[in-house]
């Protein structure tokens, strides 16, 4: 008998208004950031669920910016966001919509609630209405300008539309309650001057609808079934509500769901912007960063993160979940779908002293033991190679299968060498090993009968090309790094989160690799073409190591 699907309790709801026939049997979902940044690993999240519910109900999602505040907001930021969307692998319906199409609309709202004495124009100061407010325990004050008339209100807000007033002098606020237990009734602003040039509408408006007037009215408008948001906007959902009920328009459900937390990563927009702007990281698609863009510039695949959101889950409860969860999905995709490569990051050369000194050959190396469909290549092997300077040891134990004079060893899809000795100058540094080869020990053709139990890779330096490697750790070296509330986020700062390697060498192969283009270095980690990249300049990101560190994988 085949197990039933497992639904999450927002999949619950929706198949069982489905069920209901409610909306018409209708799901349309809407993805709505702020362009105020780039999106981060929590976004990931959300856009996998809103988009990923569409999909498996028949219905559409829209893909719409909040762009209420245009002192914050930036066109830069809404490709981005566009592009970080089409790359996780999902398409919007329509065109993106923008809650400032809507500010026609929703001053027509905020007219219609002052006509019924639903809101107010209030000239108390951002400190006189903090204090007015109580607290969670404490009923408000009401404002000595609640009880204007509604016409003395519609003509105030209309001198806040057409600019008459300074910044901060009035706001809109709703009329509603403010001895009620939930804060954010106790007479909501509604509307702000902000005399500040949109990046779309220009110089239009001076007066823009805070997040809570915007919302929930351009869900209505657009006809949105399930309005899915993180859990800190449960104690928003009373005042949504309130706000559509008191216009006839269609109401939407909002639902709420945790944000996804993933350890060592920050999702505070406010913070990561704080970051860039300190010079901290190198941009907003630093590799480091857990913004899309960082990631992708990084070379995590989008199957990767999404089989993260998967497993990661939803539910309405706050938790924190392991990097190396992540880093588990990524090496899981990455392990089938790159090809080997050999690089050298640190180099030592190596000298075959019996091969010939003008000879090369041109040896057949697979290209991903994982995949049959790959194919192979060829990669020029010589007299003098790179190997890594941490895979030969002077004196080395029994355990030790790497180079070490009078041990062999055999090079990656090549020969099995015997090492001789070494070369040191002056400060006793090793320039130089030498070894032997066995001619009938080439891979694929091996006569020799010799036994080499260990295998190294290895760079033709004839043919070497020259590279950059930068090589990543996490970018805080506390695994929550804002939730000490005696500490700045910043002193958890890894000052060692990058390392730049400015003279690798790698395989002639990888001459024609493209920017994004992932690879896996032989036993060394994951790299992804960076796009600071030119001619003769190849700069790799490492993506993340071969050894999987997550305890919860099957």
């Amino acid at each position: 008998m085949e197990e039933k699907e497992s639904l999450h309790f927002i999949e619950q709801i929706v198949e069982e208004d489905l069920a209901a026939g409610k909306n018409d049997k209708r799901v349309h979902t809407r993805f709505p950031p702020e362009p105020n940044g780039y999106l981060h690993v929590g976004h990931a999240m959300s856009i996998c669920l809103n988009f990923g519910l569409a999909q498996k109900y028949g219905g559409k999602t829209n893909l719409r910016f909040d762009d209420t505040n245009p002192a914050t907001e930036e066109t830069e930021f809404v490709e981005s966001i566009m592009n970080d969307v089409k790359w996780l692998g999902f398409e919007w319906a329509g065109e993106p919509k923008f809650a400032s199409d809507y500010f026609d609309q929703l001053y027509a709202h905020a007219v219609d609630l002052i006509k019924q004495g639903k809101a107010y124009v209030d000239d108390s100061s951002a400190e006189e209405v903090a204090e007015m407010k109580g607290t969670p325990t404490v009923p408000g004050t009401e404002s000595p300008y609640r009880n204007r008339s509604v016409e003395e209100n519609l003509r105030l807000f209309e001198g806040m539309k057409n600019g008459e007033f300074e910044d901060g002098s009035k706001v809109l606020r709703a009329k509603i309650d403010m001895a009620n237990p939930n804060m954010h009734l106790r007479d909501p602003f509604l509307y702000r001057i902000k005399r500040v040039p949109h990046h779309r509408t220009g110089d239009k408006w001076n007066i823009y609808p805070m997040y809570d007037m915007a919302h929930g009215y351009s869900d209505s408008i657009e006809g949105i079934t399930h309005s899915i948001c993180t859990l800190e906007f449960e104690v928003h959902r009373p005042l949504y509500d309130w706000l559509i009920d008191q216009v006839e328009v269609f109401h939407p459900q909002q639902i709420e769901f945790a944000r996804l937390n993933v350890s060592y990563m920050i999702t505070s927009k406010r913070k990561l912007k704080q970051l860039v702007e300190q010079g901290f990281v190198a941009g907003w698609d630093d590799p480091r960063m857990p913004t899309i863009s960082g990631m992708r510039r990084r070379g995590y695949p989008a199957a990767a993160l999404r089989a993260f959101c998967d497993r990661a889950g939803i539910s309405k409860r706050e938790r924190l979940n392991e990097l190396s969860m992540l880093e588990f999905f990524v090496r899981q995709d990455l392990n089938k779908t790159t090809t080997r490569v050999m690089g050298v990051l640190d180099p030592v050369k190596v000298v075959i002293t019996n091969y010939p000194e003008d000879q090369t050959e041109d040896l057949e190396v697979i290209n991903n033991p994982e995949d049959e469909l790959a194919g192979s290549r060829k990669v020029p092997f010589s007299r003098e190679l790179y190997i890594e300077r941490e895979d030969f040891k002077e004196e080395a134990n029994r355990k030790y299968f790497r180079m070490a004079p009078g041990r062999t060893v055999r090079l990656k899809g090549a020969y099995i060498v015997h090492c001789e000795g070494c070369v040191k100058n002056e400060a006793g540094e090793i320039t130089e090993i030498h070894c032997t080869y066995y001619p009938d020990s080439r891979s694929g053709s091996d006569t020799s009968g010799i036994k080499a139990k260990g295998t190294l890779h290895w760079v033709s330096i004839e043919h070497a090309l020259t590279a950059e490697a930068r090589i990543y750790d996490t970018l805080f070296t506390d695994p929550q790094p804002t939730n000490h509330e005696d500490k700045d986020f910043l002193e958890f700062y890894n000052e060692n989160s990058l390392k730049v390697l400015d003279k690798i060498y790698v395989e002639p192969y990888l001459a024609e690799a493209k920017v994004g283009e992932r690879f896996q270095f032989m036993r060394k980690a994951y790299f992804c073409v960076d796009p600071d990249s030119a001619p003769g300049h190849m700069v790799f990101n490492q993506t993340i190591t071969l050894k999987d560190g997550w305890k919860g994988k099957k």
